[in-house]
């Protein structure tokens, strides 16, 4: 199985087609949105082609459902015009080496206010812009910054999983790796 994961798409239609054809190239089985799916909030800039009709109309066209968690810029509105559920805070995946990845947007869950945890489990992340991986007191954090509008003049990025593999890899849209985690056994 794998896994493609998109954050902060805010309602760029450019974003939403690039990590379509992704799904594609890398020949994911499923896509999970890490919110921030349609609004592009109010200190952001308008994100380049921004038409959240196209976004939500391309996602619910998909013949496999995307997972999805709720991200500060979505609200129940949102939900209306989206075939599958974005109202949840997180959700959990079980990894390869009997320890779990706790998928959330980043604004209730992060490394400054963690989920419960055990050593070796995965915090996956957007809501930064940020695509980053890093260890912190035994939980692995990951971030696959964001496909529409990243910061720190980073590229627009998503992040795929391949799940037999334990392998985690944080893409550019060319399809290039910019950093990458494999999850350990025990």
């Amino acid at each position: 199985m794998k896994y493609l994961f998109a954050s902060d798409l805010h309602g760029s239609r450019t974003a939403a087609e690039a990590v379509v054809a992704r799904m594609a190239a890398e020949k994911t089985d499923r896509l999970i949105l890490l919110g921030d799916l349609l609004y592009f909030g109010p200190r952001n800039d308008l994100p380049e082609a921004y038409d959240p009709k196209a976004v939500f109309a391309l996602f619910n066209s998909l013949p496999v459902k995307p997972f999805a968690v709720r991200g500060n810029c979505d609200a129940e509105i949102d939900q209306m015009v989206l075939d599958f559920p974005i109202m949840a805070d997180y959700m959990l995946l079980p990894l390869v080496n009997g320890n779990g990845a706790f998928i959330t947007h980043g604004h209730l869950f992060n490394l400054a206010s963690p989920p419960p945890y055990r050593k070796g489990d995965v915090l996956i992340h957007g809501h930064t812009h940020v695509h980053t991986v890093q260890t912190v007191n035994g939980l692995t954090y990951i971030n696959p910054g964001s496909a529409a509008m990243p910061k720190e003049g980073q590229p627009k990025s998503y992040m795929v999983l391949d799940w037999e593999a334990g392998r985690f890899a944080i893409k550019d849209f060319g399809g290039s790796v910019l950093q990458c985690f494999t999850v350990r056994e025990g």
